[in-house]
């Protein structure tokens, strides 16, 4: 019974734990009755509902989210911070020593400068946790209930007690539920109980002290279904799970840093320690030749070492790469492939070889039958995709047209068999909604149920049988059958598999309405229609049954009985019982079968696919198709895509089996397709191709893919037909299944890190420059005139507050415009990048010295032409310091605001795709609009020590700034031209 609709269960004295502590002790009927299920319908929707408001989602408990102001606070641990609290404490001492006239400016505006950095990492770290909860949003996991009497595939966090779970190979278990059916039924609970091996499952109850590993009447939350089917009723769910428990107990674990991570942090180590080394030895030899030591003395030394620090460590790259990834993933979720891990790109950029499966990746997987060979001849079928609409017609002259007369009596007969055999040997559903129809479950066997409909009003073989027995598909068995029971008590076998697999079980055909030896013509026959189809890029099945005599029949109700847990009443409370050793052994009904036909099933490439084939090997990327289909199939569609010539060698698995390592590696170094293979020959494959260095994608869908996939460097999961075990071992899911979303993910991994690798190119470059301009002022003094400003301490070419300034304005808008810049180069023009490349190379290192150089240059420059004495005496050199320090501060503003055209490549030119990225020239022209502020605003002139500047300053100051264009425009030049050379 239910209970009323929308109604909350209440379970009287019955509590959830208790319920779910002691549910494998309870038969399934007697925990049905106290959850109010209807095991034939399972729950209402409404019902489901008002559970799920009551108890809450299905989810496990975890630690709460820390608070905002917490986070906040997060942004004040990075030791730079400490440094410039330094700088404030230090600005403080000199304004009270100078007399505490006013406010100190400088500590305030320090402050502020601190506390806005902050509020910039707060929300680019919520951006970025934002991105990744979206993407988590879109790999959650999903489980098949039935409600309102139908299956439906909804979120895992919806689950609610007394909910019916449809569980199949493949899936993940969605919440801890006592076996109601279970079908030859393996699970995986190694994440659970530590277990590696697969546990058979049955429904039998079990005694109250059995210890949780061996409880097979049920399956739990997290663990996986390695085998078979079942359904089951879900007695636990969130917390009150096994898993839920174990949560409970777990402490938060940090994520180990990635290999960038690592890197950005040790250049950002080894920059800062060298600075500081430097800002400590330039102190020192102030102090040491300072005529005076007095109090002014000292703090404008510390202020200069402050200064340099403050220069040298790019403080907002941390979350700014976040930023970066975040929004690159996601752009990548809204082309259908969804990256689990932001760091994960790092792996993409470099993929060298995408190994992909066949159906549904580079085909549409719209399976659909098109012609079905029997003992009597070739009947053509017609209509495609998954709408049950067409004809049935002989193909007596195997031209492939169908003949005007219609299918003869001995014909139809075989071809119901044949339809009729696959859609009972199947776990498939097909469904109509608002007139669109689709298969639930395998696409190919969706492709009976289809066909089987457009046989129209003709009797079906199955109509009033009950299906009471499985044994599932193996991709080592490659078949599978299934017992139905009819009215009067008979039953059937009903195998459908690999045509050549399956012959060899079967020792007579169905012909003209009865049964016949398979005598070797014709056994001949139907393989030689085999080799026609797959020929023709056809996918072969065969199907063939068997009635069963009155003895296995027996021994089938036998099994029925013992699986579940028979003892008279339904269960097995007060014994230890061994129910496997209980279950007769019915492997031998599959064999002695009949043959009823084969079928064709036409999957047609994508039509993007062959595109996406000759840009990945245009990339440098080698496409490997490794499919279970037949070789003739694999060949063919290998062909039509490009992936390799056409009569090329395939490799089928049990050629794998027998090579040694040394073969192996040879082969996998040369063969581009693989054709029934096993998960174990993918196994190999992919330890073969990285131990030749190689940076593998593998695609799969199964349970049995798992492994595979995270042996890869880049695990791919069908998002459409994968199973949830396969999309919690990958790194990626393609939303929409298909190859060229792959390849577009290559690319677009590409291009991410290119931009990441512009945005330390530009920080690098120009926190180069600041530390070489407040340097070289420092040791040129004398030479530009600075050191005339002053007689009583060190002058210093910028203040602090300006260095601030300029990492705030120029460093975090241009690197974020930089982040999501469109490509300027061809990024699939170039090999992939290997592992043991340095993401700041030496090139790249040399850029950010000479850019760097050239900003410090063009600054203390401008600070020469307007100063007083030094190498440069103009009309113009009668400036005050503050007016000239200005003008050298808004040059150093404008070289880097140049500089974010150089980062955009190491070798094309800046002006090339210069008007591609709106972000960019809105983060310049925003900065050049905040430095008018800065220096003609009185505000800001009292808190950054500036003075309004006129035109010649401006002039001046631009034209200096870009110098950095011109002369890394000229060092592109060259390299281009040495490349050609080569």
């Amino acid at each position: 019974m239910q209970t009323p609709a929308g109604s909350a269960l209440n379970l009287g004295g019955d509590t959830f734990e208790r319920l779910a502590n002691e549910a494998h002790t309870r038969s399934g009927a007697e925990l049905a009755t106290a959850l109010s299920t209807d095991t034939a319908t399972g729950l209402a929707s409404t019902e489901a509902a008002a559970r799920l408001k009551a108890h809450g989602p299905n989810e496990l408990p975890s630690s709460p989210p820390t608070p905002a102001w917490l986070r906040f606070l997060h942004q004040f641990k990075d030791p730079l911070v400490f440094l410039l609290i330094g700088a404030i404490v230090i600005s403080v001492i000199a304004w009270i020593i100078e007399g505490a006239h006013g406010v100190p400016v400088d500590g305030i505006v320090i402050f502020l400068v601190i506390f806005l950095n902050a509020v910039l990492g707060f929300i680019q770290e919520n951006k970025a946790a934002d991105a990744v909860a979206a993407l988590s949003a879109m790999t959650a996991a999903t489980s098949t209930v039935l409600r309102d009497g139908v299956r439906q595939v909804i979120p895992s966090s919806e689950l609610v007690v007394g909910d019916i779970l449809v569980l199949a190979e493949g899936d993940q278990v969605g919440a801890d539920a006592r076996l109601l059916k279970a079908a030859a039924l393996r699970a995986i609970e190694s994440s659970l109980t530590g277990e590696a091996d697969a546990v058979a499952k049955h429904t039998g109850a079990l005694a109250p002290d059995t210890d949780l590993a061996d409880r097979t009447g049920m399956v739990y939350r997290g663990t996986s279904i390695a085998q078979g089917s079942a359904e089951a009723i879900v007695v636990a769910t969130g917390a009150h799970t096994q898993m839920g428990a174990i949560a409970l107990m777990l402490d938060e674990v940090e994520e180990e840093p990635t290999p960038l991570q690592r890197e950005i942090h040790q250049i950002s180590t080894v920059l800062g320690g060298i600075v500081v080394l430097i800002a400590v030895g330039v102190v020192a030899t102030l102090l040491l030749l300072s005529p005076e030591r007095n109090a002014n003395t000292i703090i404008d030394s510390l202020l200069l070492g402050v200064s340099l620090a403050v220069a040298a460590v790019p403080e907002g790259l941390p979350a700014i790469l976040s930023v970066v990834l975040a929004l690159g993933v996601q752009r990548m979720a809204l082309h259908k492939a969804v990256v689990k891990k932001l760091t994960s790109v790092e792996t993409l950029g470099s993929a060298s070889v995408i190994a992909s499966d066949k159906t549904g990746t580079l085909t549409r997987s719209e399976m659909t039958i098109q012609e079905v060979a029997t003992a009597s001849g070739v009947t053509l079928v017609s209509g495609t995709g998954y709408t049950p609409e067409g004809t049935l017609a002989p193909d007596a002259d195997r031209d492939g047209q169908p003949d005007a007369d219609p299918l003869s009596a001995a014909l139809a007969d075989e071809v119901r068999y044949v339809l009729s055999g696959g859609a009972m040997a199947s776990d498939a559903q097909l469904d109509q909604d608002e007139g669109v129809w689709s298969v639930i479950g395998d696409p190919t066997e969706g492709a009976f149920l289809v066909a089987e409909r457009k046989l129209a009003a003709q009797p079906l073989p199955h109509q009033g049988a009950r299906r009471v027995w499985d044994f599932p598909f193996t991709s080592e068995r490659k078949l599978m059958s299934v017992i139905y029971e009819a009215d009067d008590r008979s039953m059937v076998l009903v195998s459908k598999g690999a045509p050549d697999v399956l012959i060899e079980r079967c020792v007579s055909v169905r012909h003209d309405g009865v049964e016949e030896a398979l005598t070797e013509q014709r056994r001949s026959a139907f393989l030689e229609h085999v080799t026609d189809m797959s020929g023709r890029a056809l996918r072969t099945l065969a199907v063939a049954y068997r009635p069963l005599d009155e003895a296995e029949t027996g021994r089938v109700r036998t099994a029925m009985r013992a699986q579940d847990g028979w003892n008279g009443n339904g269960g097995a409370e007060d014994t230890d019982l061994s129910l496997e050793s209980e279950i007769p052994d019915l492997s031998d009904c599959e064999s002695g079968l009949t043959m009823a036909g084969v079928v064709g099933i036409i999957d047609p490439p994508r039509p993007e696919a062959a595109a996406a084939v000759a840009e990945a090997r245009r990339a440098g990327v080698r496409v490997l198709m490794i499919t279970g289909d037949h070789p003739a199939t694999a060949g063919r569609i290998a062909a039509d895509l490009g992936i390799h010539e056409a009569g090329g060698q395939v490799v089928t698995g049990r050629e794998l089996s027998v090579m040694d390592d040394e073969t192996l590696a040879a082969t996998v170094a040369s063969s581009n397709v693989y054709a029934r293979v096993a998960p174990e020959h993918k196994m190999r494959i992919v330890g073969a191709l990285k131990a030749q260095g190689q940076t593998v994608s593998m695609t799969g869908d199964g349970v049995n893919d798992a492994p595979a996939l995270r042996a890869a460097d880049i695990g791919v999961a069908m998002g459409i037909t994968g199973t949830q075990v396969t999309k919690e071992a990958a790194t990626m899911v393609l939303v929409d299944d298909n190859f060229a979303t792959i390849v577009a993910a290559v690319r677009e991994g590409r291009r991410i890190f290119d931009n990441i690798k512009k945005v330390l190119r530009y920080l690098l470059s120009s926190n180069m420059g600041e530390v070489l301009t407040v340097f070289g002022g420092v040791v040129l003094a004398s030479v530009i005139g600075l050191s005339e400003q002053s007689t009583t301490g060190v002058v210093l070419p910028l203040v602090a507050t300006q260095i601030l300034w300029i990492n705030l304005v120029t460093d975090s808008g241009p690197a974020l415009a930089m982040g999501v810049d469109p490509s300027v180069e061809d990024v699939m023009a170039r090999p992939p990048r290997r592992s043991t490349d340095r993401v700041v190379d030496g090139s790249m290192w040399a850029g950010v010295v000479l850019v760097g150089a050239v900003m410090a240059v063009a600054t203390l420059l401008t600070l020469d032409f307007f100063l007083p004495g030094g190498l440069i005496e103009n009309a113009y050199s009668t400036d005050d310091l503050d007016t000239a320090r200005t003008a050298a501060f808004t040059t150093l503003v404008f070289a880097q605001l140049f500089n974010t055209f150089n980062s955009r490549s190491e070798t094309v030119s800046a002006f090339s795709h210069l008007f591609v990225n709106r972000w960019l020239w809105a983060s310049i022209a925003l900065g050049a609009l905040l430095q008018v502020v800065v220096v003609h605003v009185p505000l800001f002139q009292a808190a950054f020590s500036t003075a309004p500047l006129d035109l010649v300053h401006w002039g001046v100051a631009i034209a200096l700034g870009s110098l950095v264009l011109w002369v890394d425009e000229l060092r592109k030049v060259v390299r281009r031209a040495l490349r050609l050379g080569k």
